[in-house]
């Protein structure tokens, strides 16, 4: 038996950007009995979709694309503002773009993108993958959106404009922006692990200075300005304003047809207030 009382380990899988590390720091010591799985987000979500993964962190907007997920935890990466780590750099004004590079670790942030470039300018890009371990040198996109640990860090050239895209939402919604959450798919065995992932939240939350100096040499980036982005640009705690944002974001990559129509929010177990009551929220509407 395992921590949790199974008798077969639970395979989680996580993200390695700095973002993520306050939900993970302590997770193996936690549980040490978790088969933990390290990738990006995109390739999580399609292990996670099948099968290969019991709960994973996985781009909010893949959420919605799994019939019947649940979120896990109120654990989350969240903005209510400037972000630092996505990014989208414009060669050209945001209403002449017709072609977009689009991180390849990326799915929430590159839908967000379309989706404010649609709304706010009528844009509908060519869309070209950005390969991870490539830069914007390397395509002659108008613009590129960089992610995580690679979008902390300008990349060279000269741009029209430059985008922070968690500023960006918040400021045309009023509202927080939901980047990834731990979900887990359809059929397992995820009893006990809403509390586990929130404990495990709550002790890196407390050691962000501790992650900051682990992380600092290994990204090129001072300890002060890893603490800052942790501390200050980013929330993990999804709150009833991160749900509303959520809410909203579906809704709108439903109405660009991004996802699925009619997708509900759904809770496993405590792990959120609407999960004790046993409510939903669809996509458009306010939960």
């Amino acid at each position: 038996m395992d921590a949790l009382g199974r008798s077969s380990p639970i395979r989680l899988g996580a993200v390695e950007y700095l973002n993520t590390r306050p939900l993970v720091f302590s997770l193996a010591d936690m549980a040490p009995q978790l088969e933990i799985q390290f990738d990006v987000p995109s390739r999580l979500a399609d292990q996670l979709a099948c099968g290969a993964l019991d709960v994973a962190t996985i781009p909010s907007i893949e959420y919605f694309r799994l019939p019947g997920a649940v979120i896990v935890s109120d654990a989350c990466i969240a903005c209510r503002g400037p972000v630092r780590s996505v990014m989208l750099y414009g060669r050209k004004p945001a209403s002449r773009i017709r072609t977009l590079a689009l991180d390849e670790g990326s799915r929430t942030s590159a839908a967000m993108t379309r989706i404010l470039l649609s709304e706010r300018y009528g844009v509908r890009p060519e869309l070209r993958s950005l390969p991870i371990g490539k830069s914007s040198l390397d395509t002659d996109a108008d613009a590129v959106m960089l992610i995580g640990d690679r979008g902390m860090v300008a990349p060279p050239g000269d741009f029209e404009f430059v985008w922070d895209l968690g500023e960006e939402w918040n400021r045309w919604t009023g509202l927080p922006f939901v980047f990834s959450m731990w979900v887990g798919r359809p059929g397992a065995d995820l009893d006990g692990l809403d509390s586990l992932l929130s404990a495990a939240r709550d002790d890196g939350v407390n050691r962000l200075e501790q992650i900051a100096r682990g992380a600092s040499s290994s990204l090129g980036i001072p300890p002060g300005e890893c603490l800052t982005y942790l501390r200050d640009h980013l929330r993990f705690y999804f709150g009833p304003d991160e749900r509303r944002g959520l809410t909203r974001f579906g809704c709108l990559a439903a109405k660009h047809q991004l996802i699925p129509a009619e997708v509900p929010l759904r809770f496993h177990g405590g792990s959120l207030d609407a999960g004790r009551t046993g409510k939903t929220a669809k996509a458009g509407q306010s939960p």
